[in-house]
C-alpha cells in the first residue's frame, strides 16, 4: 500500500512539475505515432489501449531478454522461469500457459507469428531483431482474430538506412550474446540481415540455454504504386527447464533443479528441456490501386521441429503452418471528414504430428502415444474509422471467426480421422476518442473477445485428445484519458476497464504431473492503469542533454466468478498468478559526450499461486542499472561501451511461478545480484 501511494504521489507530482517547469519549451519533440495495421495515427488520438515500445526504450534495456522491456507496460506481465522460457500475459492470468504464449495474437511485420493452433514462439526471436512493438491490451478479435487477451505488433529491423552493426555482451552465469546487422538501401530495393547467437549456463541446475538466429528482410518497389516485401527467419533454440521447488526447497538451495520423489525422477536426471527449431517466412505485396484504394496481400508459412524431454515423458512435435491474409483499404478525405475502411480475411491451417515416448535420462525410448491434428482458423473482418473535424475519431469493427480441428489417433488405440467444428462467432468493437483540446483526449470502447482452445490444450501432456473444451468468450468495457503537452515533453495516460470472461480455460495437473485443461467457470477483471513519461530536461545544446522519468502503475482487481474445481467453489478468490499492484519506474540521464545512465525499479505485490488462495509468492523490488557511453568515434566507426547490474538488492524471488503445482512446487527462483557488460560497433 505504501508503494502504491508513493507512485500515485509521483504521478501527480510529475503532472504538477510539467505544468510549472519551463524546459526548452521552444523545441518540440516528435509526436508519438502508432502504425497499427496499416492505420497510422498519433498515439494521443488512438481509440485503443495501446502502448508503444520504441527503439529508444528497447536500447536502454539489457539486450538479451525482452522481459524488463515488456514489464514496463501497464497491464502486462512477462515472465522467464529460466533463460529463454517466456510467458506473456496481457491483463490476465497465466492459467492457460504452463509455458509459452497463448490467447494473444502476435504479428511480426504484418505477418501472423501466432499459428492456427494458437501458439506463439516469441522466444525464437533474438531481442535485437525487434525494432519496436505496439501492445494492444484487451480483446482485439475484431481485426486480429481469436483472442481475449490482446495483440502485439512487432516491427523488425528497418530497411531505410545504410549501416553495419555488431555487438558483444557477456555477463554472470556464462552469459554471452553476439549480434550482427547489415542494412542497405538503394533506389528501388533495400535489404537487411540480422544474425544473433546467445548462450547462458543459467542460475539454477539444468537451466542453460542456447539460441542461433538468422533473419532477413527485402523490399522491392517495383513501380511507383507497388512494393513487394519478404521477411524470413530461422531460429535454433534450446533451453533446459529446472522445474519448480517447494518453499522449503527454495529456501534450502534456490539453485537446485527439481529433485526426485519416491515415484518420479528429478529434472537433472531426465535432462528436462525444450528444443525448438523454427523456420518462418512471409511475402507481402502492397499495391495502390488508385488515390482511394489500396490492396495488401500476404502469404506466410512456418515449420517447427519441437522436442520436450520432461519428467514423465519425451514429446516430439512437428508443426507446419500455411496462411493468407489480405485486405482492401479505402481512404476518403473531405474538409471535416476522413473515412478509412479495411475489409479483409485471414486464413491459416496448422498441421501437428505429436508423439510421446518414455524418457530415459533424456533419451526417447518406448512410444506412449502418437496423434495427428490439424487446426484451421479463419476470419473475415471489417474496420471503419471516421475522423470528424480532426477531433472525434470513431471506430466500428467486427470479425466473424471460424475454427475447427481434425484429429487422428495412431497409437496406442487407432482412431479414424474425425473433425470438431466450433460455432462461428461475431466479434464486434465500438470505440471512440475525442480531442477535448490539442493536448487532452477522452476515449471509450466496448469489445468482445473469443479464444478457442489451442492445440496444446486439446492434446496436452496427458496424451488424450480433449473434445470437451469450449471457447472462452468475454466482453470488455473501457474508458481512458490521454494528455500530451504541446511540446511533447510530458505524456500521461489513464485507463479503467472491466472484462467479463465466460468458460475460462484453466490448466489442471494429474498426480504424475501430466496436464489437462477444463472450462472452470468465469472471471471478472477490473483494473486501473496509469502511465507517465516526462522529459525533465531535453536540450541538445547543454552538457546534460536529457533527463527522462517514466512511470507506470497497474491495479488488478481480478476475481473468479462461478469458478469451480470438482466440488470446490473458488468464486470470489483472487485470480491465480496475477499481482494486485505493479509499479515500474525508470530514470534516464543522457549527456552531450554520449555518457548515459539508466535506472529502473519494479515493485510487484504478492501473487496468488493456487486457485484456493492458500499460497502466495512474496512481493519483491527489482532494481536494474545500465550505464555506458555511445557514439565514440574512431574515424567513421561509432563505438558504444556499456555495463549493467540486475537485481541490485539481491532479492529472493521467482520470475515465473508454476501455478496450482502438484506437491506445492510453485517456485522457480530467479538469479540474485548479477552483472553484464559489452560493446557495440556501428559503421
Amino acid at each position: 500500500m505504501k508503494s502504491t501511494f508513493t507512485t500515485l504521489l509521483l504521478l501527480c507530482c510529475g503532472i504538477s512539475f510539467a505544468q510549472i517547469t519551463k524546459v526548452d519549451s521552444t523545441r518540440k519533440l516528435k509526436d508519438v505515432v502508432i502504425q497499427g495495421y496499416y492505420n497510422t495515427q498519433p498515439l494521443l488520438r488512438s481509440v485503443s489501449a495501446v502502448t508503444l515500445l520504441d527503439s529508444n526504450q528497447l536500447k536502454n534495456q539489457q539486450n538479451t531478454s525482452l522481459v524488463s522491456s515488456f514489464n514496463t507496460i501497464t497491464g502486462v506481465r512477462m515472465e522467464e522461469r529460466s533463460p529463454g522460457s517466456y510467458r506473456l500475459s496481457l491483463r490476465g492470468s497465466l492459467l492457460r500457459s504452463p509455458f509459452g504464449i497463448r490467447n494473444i495474437k502476435i504479428y511480426i511485420d504484418e505477418l501472423p507469428l501466432t499459428d492456427a493452433g494458437g501458439n506463439t514462439y516469441l522466444n525464437a526471436l533474438d531481442p535485437t531483431a525487434i525494432q519496436s512493438a505496439e501492445v494492444y491490451k484487451g480483446p482485439e478479435a475484431n481485426i486480429f482474430g481469436a483472442n481475449t487477451g490482446g495483440a502485439v505488433l512487432i516491427r523488425s529491423a528497418g530497411l531505410d538506412q545504410n549501416k553495419i552493426e555488431a555487438s558483444l555482451t557477456a555477463g554472470s552465469y556464462g552469459l554471452f550474446h553476439q549480434t550482427a546487422n547489415i542494412e542497405r538501401s538503394f533506389k528501388n530495393y533495400s535489404f537487411s540481415i540480422v544474425e544473433g547467437y546467445q548462450r547462458s549456463d543459467g542460475y539454477r541446475q539444468n537451466s542453460g540455454m542456447e539460441r542461433k538466429y538468422l533473419q532477413t528482410s527485402h523490399r522491392w518497389n517495383y513501380n511507383n504504386k507497388g512494393s513487394l516485401k519478404l521477411f524470413a527467419f530461422y531460429s535454433d533454440l534450446s533451453y533446459k527447464t529446472p522445474g519448480g521447488l517447494t518453499l522449503t526447497q527454495m529456501q534450502q538451495d534456490p539453485k537446485a533443479g527439481r529433485p526426485a520423489t519416491p515415484t518420479l525422477p528429478g529434472a537433472v536426471t531426465q535432462q528436462a528441456g525444450i528444443y525448438n527449431q523454427t523456420t518462418f517466412a512471409g511475402i507481402t505485396n502492397t499495391y495502390q490501386l488508385s488515390e482511394n484504394f489500396k490492396h495488401v496481400v500476404s502469404i506466410f508459412t512456418t515449420y517447427t521441429d519441437f522436442k520436450n524431454p520432461f519428467i514423465t515423458n519425451y514429446e516430439k512435435r512437428y508443426e507446419s503452418t500455411l496462411g493468407l491474409r489480405t485486405f482492401l483499404e479505402y481512404i476518403h478525405s473531405k474538409e471535416n471528414l476522413k473515412v478509412n475502411a479495411q475489409l479483409g480475411i485471414e486464413s491459416a491451417g496448422t498441421k501437428t504430428q505429436v508423439r510421446n515416448f518414455n524418457n530415459n535420462a533424456g533419451e526417447a525410448t518406448a512410444m506412449q502415444a502418437s496423434d495427428w491434428l490439424k487446426a484451421n482458423q479463419d476470419f473475415a473482418f471489417l474496420r471503419l474509422n471516421f475522423d470528424i473535424g480532426q477531433k472525434l475519431l470513431i471506430e466500428l469493427a467486427s470479425s466473424i471467426n471460424f475454427f475447427n480441428y481434425k484429429y487422428e489417433s495412431i497409437f496406442p488405440i487407432p482412431v479414424a480421422k474425425q473433425k470438431r467444428t466450433f460455432t462461428e462467432q461475431w466479434m464486434p468493437k465500438l470505440a471512440a476518442s475525442y480531442l477535448l483540446n490539442n493536448s487532452l483526449s477522452l476515449r471509450a470502447s466496448i469489445s468482445k473477445g473469443y479464444s478457442p482452445p489451442t492445440i496444446a490444450e486439446v492434446r496436452s501432456s496427458d496424451n488424450n485428445i480433449n473434445n470437451n473444451l469450449q471457447a472462452e468468450l468475454g466482453w470488455n468495457y473501457e474508458a481512458g484519458l490521454r494528455f500530451n503537452s504541446r511540446n511533447n515533453r510530458f505524456y500521461a495516460n489513464a485507463n479503467v476497464f472491466q472484462f467479463e470472461l465466460r468458460d475460462a480455460i484453466v490448466r489442471r495437473l494429474n498426480a504424475n504431473d501430466t496436464e489437462f485443461f477444463i472450462n472452470a467457470g468465469g472471471t471478472r477483471q477490473k483494473g486501473i492503469e496509469l502511465e507517465t513519461s516526462f522529459w525533465i530536461i531535453k536540450n541538445e545544446e547543454s552538457f546534460l542533454t536529457g533527463i527522462q522519468l517514466r512511470s507506470s502503475y497497474s491495479y488488478s482487481h481480478f476475481r473468479f466468478s462461478d469458478f469451480q474445481n470438482g466440488n470446490t467453489d473458488f468464486t470470489g478468490n483472487k485470480l491465480t498468478g496475477v499481482p494486485a499492484n505493479v509499479i515500474v519506474s525508470n530514470l534516464l540521464f543522457e549527456s552531450k559526450i554520449g555518457v548515459y545512465l539508466f535506472a529502473q525499479h519494479n515493485y510487484t505485490s504478492m501473487i496468488p499461486l493456487n486457485d484456493a488462495n492458500t499460497a502466495f509468492a512474496d512481493k519483491y523490488h527489482l532494481i536494474e542499472l545500465k550505464a555506458g557511453i555511445r557514439d565514440l568515434k574512431m574515424g567513421k566507426t561509432k563505438i558504444e561501451f556499456f555495463a549493467g547490474i540486475n537485481n541490485l538488492l539481491n532479492e529472493k524471488y521467482s520470475l515465473g511461478n508454476d501455478l496450482n503445482a502438484v506437491g506445492n512446487r510453485y517456485y522457480n527462483p530467479a538469479a540474485g545480484l548479477n552483472f553484464y557488460s559489452g560493446l557495440a560497433v556501428k559503421l
